[in-house]
């Protein structure tokens, strides 16, 4: 193992632990003073071993005995991880003798592991004066390539990328009489260095720029490096020692002497942003000059793009096509053809390779020389193994892991987590935020919450390609996020190796009593090792699993999905339990119980059939999120698909929660003078999220005097009693909520609440069986950030408008089952975004959306159970790209377009 990756994992485990020793000094545990003069003593050592981690980590070629005392210092950091667990386990469970008992054996435990960490200090004065290799010296001829001609041989032919080359040739020789800069952004392996160099060396830009530099900056990591290579190498300046410090005057400097130059420079696989930002000012504008910075770092791109001057050309994987071209290439050299005995396996490797071209290039060129089928799935098997330090695609772990060492520590755990989760299971981006949370990985800034630390650490490492979007939600956000298969294998090796988790497939079970984490990917699981030190437990299996009674440490069970019946009783011992999910099982109650689980964070009980929740709920006082409801598709009406539960009337007493769906309001109170549990919503001003359904007409004024109360939600909705009770909503125009972004409404309203066209923030509605007489186009047409709007069944009235400069960022406009609808009108000038149009079950719509034929953007139309008259004006949707119109959920094809 990479001793650089070792370190960061070891690293960031100590980090870690000393945000946990603060947190057991401050928080209410009550120490008894020779135990907290312990937890001190520790975090004295454990500082000081940190800050070693952290010089080591700007070294290169540590020895093995280097390697493995980061190592113990790991180990020592989970054991001491161990004792501060159990004592508040210990802290919940026991009293009197007996905990004066647990605290003595902590102490000694505590003791024993400060001797450890005095030895490892012991021996790491001897790494002070160990002979690394640092990356801040002078700059190194062999790592630079300053001049025409000097930059790295490269194979440009590679398949796939010929749009992309020309593309940038085009901007690197427009004329523009300005300094241009284009940032290249993609994940390691891609071929951005490939793709830069084509365009570097095409006759047309070499043709175009008098000068020619190609600077290997991740080689040069400081301004200086670069500035001193520019003017040294390139313009032959003699620079005296002391000079060479000075990154202002060598700015300078170079600027003077490229202010009459036409020049073209490279940036290869740039990874600082504060180098950039230095630089610069070096470069004077004019003169048609370019700039072109290759990084696997988006974030770094985009916040550099200050004007546009500057631009961001984003690579993504093979097309499928080229990436099957590409590997027959590499793999069929002779002919470029498969063989028909090869081309499952084939097939099943390339889908690995998922479009990356070092990897379809390293595995194509392995396979090159082996013919038959056996030896094919032999490397398709292996693939992991030979991806790590030793096996023969090392190379491509060596390139993907360039991307995981640079990250910070805390971000470091947050990506390994993705090695939890099977290869064709990617995860829900709220989800994998609230297991960070729940691990105690995000670290809380002042001013947001944890959630919106954690966003910001799931957003960080998408701009950094290592964390991709699998789908996304209609304003662009993600809401299931995966990684690279490659990458997967990569970072699998390193959780394997540094105990981060344990993966339990059918072939593989490497268990062992150290294990923390505890992913079983097989049909069934049964335990038989003592695990006790098992932090986090996932099932992602269809078998069954048995949960270990000595899981005393588990603050995560996620166990959806598992045919599960009853609520299993071993999990209201796990007293440190933070987050639990039994999603998708056929448990129909939860435990009284479930009150000694303090520390519970996250509770998914959607899709079960849980309906009610006890009042023991109530005594989690640090429930953040409670999900129970579910989908019912199958024989009732629409309108009930989503059913909720019935909360107690006091659960105004989790003051921590920001999200709680879908709770039901009909609860009555057996005793007419208390207060209705719907009213009691009003002290849950944490909340982001709230679902409401059977909302009785009574209880709308009382909902929104709760909601007034809520200056943080940004998701509501609200579903009537039933069809036949409307929704009086009326009352929350004096103070509704400022920050809303989403709106589900369900059910009959007399009127558009007028609050909702203050809503500066929203950016989707949608109104579901609201048979408004009037028209809601002008209280939303004005909405500046509105993206989705749908009317479904919402409407009957026989006419809809949409004005010119109106709905000026919608993208998505759904309109169905508007039974009176008779004609839509679409001035010129307005949607002028629109991308998506759903038109469906309008069955006296004769007038097809007239101004449809103006619209800028459209992308996609679908058509629902249309009258034929509809299909009579074909020729003004010819400039949709894609139109699907089905008949009885039949789809038809569309003849003339």
């Amino acid at each position: 193992m990479d001793p650089e990756i070792v370190g960061g994992i070891a690293g960031g485990a100590v980090s870690y632990l000393l945000l946990k020793l603060d947190a057991v000094a401050t928080r209410e545990w009550n120490l008894k003073e020779n135990i907290n003069k312990a937890l001190h003593d520790l975090g004295i050592e454990l500082r000081s071993i940190e800050a070693l981690l952290k010089n080591a980590a700007s070294k290169k070629d540590p020895d093995h005995q280097f390697t493995d005392w980061i190592q113990n210092v790991r180990d020592q950091a989970y054991a001491i991880e161990d004792v501060l667990d159990l004592f508040r386990l210990h802290q919940d469970q026991e009293t009197g003798l007996r905990s004066f008992k647990m605290r003595h054996s902590i102490n000694k435990l505590i003791k024993d592991i400060e001797g450890s960490l005095q030895r490892i200090q012991q021996i790491k004065d001897r790494y002070h004066t160990m002979p690394f290799t640092g990356i801040h010296s002078a700059p190194n001829n062999t790592d630079l390539h300053p001049v025409r001609g000097m930059a790295p041989h490269f194979n440009d032919n590679v398949v796939g990328f010929e749009e992309h080359t020309n593309k940038l040739i085009s901007w690197a020789v427009e004329e523009k009489q300005r300094l241009e800069v284009m940032f290249v952004v993609g994940m390691a392996g891609l071929g951005k260095t490939t793709l830069v160099h084509s365009v570097y060396e095409s006759e047309r830009v070499k043709q175009r720029f008098n000068r020619h530099v190609w600077i290997t900056a991740s080689k040069s990591k400081t301004e200086l490096d670069i500035l001193l290579t520019l003017l040294v190498e390139e313009f032959g300046c003699s620079i005296s020692q002391g000079a060479a410090a000075d990154v202002v005057a060598l700015a300078h400097k170079l600027r003077k002497l490229l202010l009459n130059q036409r020049y073209v420079i490279v940036l290869d696989d740039l990874c600082v942003k504060e180098v950039w930002e230095s630089v610069r000012h070096a470069f004077p504008d004019g003169n048609d000059s370019r700039i072109i910075i290759t990084t696997r770092r988006g974030d770094i791109a985009n916040s550099c793009r200050d004007g546009d001057s500057i631009d961001i050309h984003k690579l993504q994987p093979l097309s499928p096509k080229s990436a099957k071209q590409l590997f027959h290439q590499k793999a069929f050299s002779r002919n470029g053809r498969c063989p028909s005995g090869l081309e499952e396996v084939s097939k099943s490797i390339l889908q690995k390779c998922d479009g990356l071209p070092l990897g379809i290039i390293e595995i194509g060129g392995l396979l090159s020389n082996k013919s038959t089928k056996n030896a094919w799935k032999t490397l398709h098997d292996s693939l992991e193994s030979e991806l790590r330090s030793t096996g023969k695609l090392s190379n491509i772990m060596k390139v993907l892991s360039a991307s995981y060492k640079d990250l910070p520590y805390h971000l470091k755990y947050c990506f390994l987590y993705m090695s939890i989760f099977p290869e064709n299971n990617p995860v829900k981006r709220r989800r994998l935020v609230r297991l960070w949370i729940a691990e105690g990985f995000v670290i809380k800034k002042s001013g947001k919450t944890l959630e919106e630390v954690g966003e910001e650490y799931l957003k960080e490492l998408m701009d950094r390609n290592l964390i991709k979007a699998n789908e996304l939600d209609f304003d662009g956000l993600p809401t299931i996020v995966g990684i690279h298969s490659l990458m997967l294998k990569m970072i699998l090796s390193i959780s394997h190796k540094e105990n981060f988790c344990t993966v339990c497939t059918e072939a593989e079970r490497n268990l062992t009593g150290n294990t923390r984490r505890l992913s079983i990917q097989s049909q069934d699981f049964e335990v038989s090792l003592d695990l006790s030190r098992v932090r986090s437990f996932f099932s992602f299996g269809i078998g069954k699993v048995n949960i270990g009674s000595n899981f005393k440490l588990v603050k995560v069970l996620d166990i959806q999905g598992t045919p599960l019946k009853e609520f299993p009783n071993v999990i209201t011992g796990l007293l440190l339990l933070r987050y639990l999910s039994l999603r998708n099982t056929n448990i129909e109650s939860i435990p009284d119980s479930l009150s000694d689980l303090r520390h519970l964070e996250t509770l998914d009980l959607k899709q079960t059939l849980v309906t009610e929740v006890p009042k023991a709920v109530l005594q989690l006082e640090k429930l953040r999120h409670l999900l129970v409801y579910r989908y019912n598709m199958e024989g009732v009406r629409p309108f009930d698909i989503v059913q909720g539960f019935k909360a107690p009337k006091k659960i105004t007493a989790l003051n921590n929660l920001q999200t709680l769906s879908f709770v039901k309001a009909s609860v009555q109170s057996r005793l007419p003078r208390q207060p209705r549990m719907i009213q009691g919503l009003e002290n849950l001003t944490q909340l982001r999220k709230l679902g409401v359904v059977e909302l009785a007409k009574e209880d709308g004024a009382r909902l929104c005097q709760s909601i007034g109360k809520m200056p943080n939600l940004h998701s509501l909705s609200v579903t009537s009693l039933n069809l036949e009770v409307p929704l009086e909503l009326d009352a929350m125009s004096t103070n509704p909520p400022a920050f809303l972004q989403r709106l589900y409404l369900k059910g009959p309203l007399q009127k558009l609440p007028k609050w909702i066209s203050s809503l500066h923030d929203l950016v989707r509605i949608r109104l579901k069986w609201s048979s408004l007489p009037e028209s809601p186009i002008r209280a939303l047409e004005n909405l500046p950030h509105l993206v989705e709007f749908q009317l479904l069944g919402a409407y009957i009235g026989t006419q809809l408008e949409f004005k010119s400069g109106k709905f000026l960022q919608l993208k998505i406009l759904d309109l169905q089952q508007l039974g009176q609808l008779r004609s839509i009108v679409m001035e010129e000038g307005t949607l002028p975004c629109l991308q998506k149009l759903i038109i469906g079950h309008c069955r006296n719509l004769v007038h097809f959306p007239g101004g449809i034929g103006k619209l800028v953007h459209p992308q996609m139309l679908v058509l629902y159970d249309m009258p034929q008259t509809a299909y009579q004006l074909r020729c003004l949707v010819r400039h949709i790209p894609c139109i699907h119109s089905y008949k009885h959920g039949q789809l038809e094809v569309f003849h003339d377009h």
